[in-house]
């Protein structure tokens, strides 16, 4: 596929313009906090772009597209290679590559971050002011809420989702480095190897200390009724220890 661009009138591809904007992409103001590691993390963003037609009338602006909306993340799951082989949605390629790596090290500590696009206000505006002068307008009008976690990205246009995507995968690269990893190896989830890689610390039965506490969360939330038991029968299964449970599980159905 290819993409017409006003720069030079030439054709370029689609992936070298996405490189472009990778390049071109800043954050004009980061997120107070990380992903937690104990509940759920809600942000609010902000992704300001000059709209596309500048380009062809520069002497119509100044003017900035803004882009706003939500995204939140559950609890970060900490997770195993063979657990994630155990997951749907991953090709089988996906799972031989995994199968592999669950030969050569089973306790490999990996995070999984399940995000949700949540539009609130599903708002996206234009204002008469340059990215700069609106940036600084937003910035003093959350200074003045109470809203914790927000970030503001200049973007462009046509590929402001683009700019988003850039933003969120090292917010959550960050994130499990700076927070994560650090919370789980305090608590005795994680330690590392001799070759420095985070590995699950494991319990007597073999299961990974934060999958234990997990699954024991879990009874109690279905013993309260709060959670649906099938949910508890395939995280059991994804961590291959339902025969370990087998009773105590059918013992919830007396």
């Amino acid at each position: 596929m290819k993409l017409f661009s006003l720069e030079g009138g030439k054709f370029m591809d689609k992936s070298q313009k996405i490189k472009e904007v990778l390049e071109e992409t800043e954050i004009l103001k980061k997120p107070d906090k990380l992903i937690s590691s104990s509940g759920s993390t809600k942000m609010h963003y902000y992704v300001l772009t000059e709209p596309v037609y500048l380009e062809a009338f520069p002497d119509e602006g100044p003017e900035t597209r803004i882009r706003e909306g939500w995204i939140s993340w559950d609890k970060p799951k900490l997770l195993t290679p063979d657990y994630i082989m155990n997951m749907e949605g991953f090709s089988e390629n996906s799972k031989k590559a995994m199968k592999i790596m669950a030969q050569e090290n089973p306790d490999l500590a990996g995070l999984l971050y399940k995000m949700n696009y949540k539009k609130e206000k599903g708002e996206t505006r234009t204002v008469s002011q340059n990215i700069k002068q609106t940036a600084e307008r937003i910035e003093n009008e959350l200074s003045e809420s109470s809203e914790l976690i927000n970030v503001i990205i200049k973007g462009v246009d046509e590929y402001w989702d683009v700019s988003l995507m850039k933003f969120v995968q090292e917010f959550v690269m960050k994130s499990a480095a700076e927070n994560q990893m650090p919370d789980y190896k305090s608590k005795g989830h994680v330690s590392h190897n001799d070759k420095g890689q985070p590995v699950v610390t494991r319990n007597l039965k073999g299961l990974p200390q934060a999958a234990n506490k997990e699954i024991e969360e879990m009874f109690q939330k279905v013993k309260k009724g709060d959670l649906d038991p099938s949910k508890l029968k395939q995280e059991l299964d994804r961590w291959g220890v339902y025969k370990q449970y087998e009773d105590r599980f059918l013992d919830l159905f007396k």
